[in-house]
């Protein structure tokens, strides 16, 4: 028996959880459906880019003792392909609508209908429903808690966020992650010390009642062999105490340099060399320069656990 369950895993809460665990328990192998990019910014506001949530859609699939494969989709229908091999669907009480179309559909092509099989929401401690959104907003952490420790992020780019939020989780446990749209107070290039003052000047406006307020910056520095790329972390406590970091720095091509020197920022370089507007906000020039060995979300969990450091006795 074949299962599936889908969805866009944003963050993935208890609630996701526990419909995997339940594909896991009723079928012999399990097919995860994951919207793609474009699929999931139709219907909600804010998206982590899909290849983060592959890849913590993979940790979490790796516990498992059971076959299972992810595929990407665009629709609510999948692969074709894939899914009409399927026997059974796993939705929530929210999607099980999806799950009546879904089985239309298949009919209306001569294939067999899926056994559905609904679970129930999962609630945050506030009694409403458990979603990515309200985690994104910093409402709860991931697990639907609202006592945690409270960590201000002064930023909303979503890579930044979630390596935040991938550090702490391993110091802390549960975390709350907010995101303050603050100013860096440095050019939006920065350059040299530039970086750690934009990293400083972050956590400091981010603060509020928080318990923690962490600032990233990523900026360039002139060696005497090239321009090279590092991410400063600042992490300030509600008591005053700041502590910093930067992460291990990697030095631009030759043709990205000359252009971030003649006045460009990385951006506008990465964008002019190869057309993609959006690096900063998806892998990083990092990741289509490593070609995918090494993305920005991972450079800056270096960042952060090295401002983390000092604090960690």
């Amino acid at each position: 028996m074949i299962s599936i369950a889908a969805g866009t895993f944003n963050i993935l809460h208890e609630g996701h959880k526990r419909l995997i665990e339940k594909a896991f328990e009723v079928g012999d192998s399990v097919i995860i459906g994951l919207t793609s990019d474009s699929m999931a910014s139709a219907s909600k506001k804010e998206t982590i880019p899909y290849y983060l949530r592959k890849k913590e859609l993979e940790a979490f699939l790796e516990k498992m003792d059971k076959p299972w494969e992810i595929e990407e989709i665009v629709d609510i229908y999948g692969p074709k392909k894939k899914v009409d091999r399927a026997d059974i669907l796993v939705v929530s009480e929210e999607t099980a609508p999806n799950a009546e179309k879904v089985n239309i559909e298949r009919m209306s092509r001569g294939v067999r209908p899926l056994k559905i099989v609904v679970i129930p929401i999962v609630d945050a401690y506030n009694d409403e429903k458990i979603s990515s959104t309200g985690i994104m907003n910093g409402e709860y952490a991931r697990d639907g808690s609202g006592d945690s420790i409270k960590i201000a992020v002064g930023s909303t780019n979503r890579v930044k966020l979630e390596a935040v939020r991938s550090v702490m989780e391993k110091i802390f446990g549960s975390v709350i992650i907010m995101p303050v749209d603050v100013e860096s107070g440095v050019p939006e290039q920065p350059m040299e010390l530039q970086t750690r003052t934009g990293a400083v000047n972050r956590a400091r406006s981010a603060i509020g009642d928080n318990d923690l307020a962490v600032g990233i910056e990523a900026g360039v520095f002139r060696t005497e062999d090239g321009l090279y790329d590092f991410q400063y972390c600042a992490i300030l406590d509600k008591n005053g105490e700041m502590t910093v970091g930067v992460g291990p720095g990697f030095k631009y091509p030759d043709d990205v340099a000359e252009l971030v020197l003649n006045g460009m920022t990385v951006s506008e370089a990465m964008h002019k060399l190869y057309g993609d507007p959006e690096i900063g906000r998806k892998q990083g020039a990092v990741g289509l320069l490593s070609k995918g060995l090494l993305d920005r979300k991972t450079l800056t969990e270096q960042s952060v656990v090295a401002a983390m450091i000092p604090r960690m006795k």
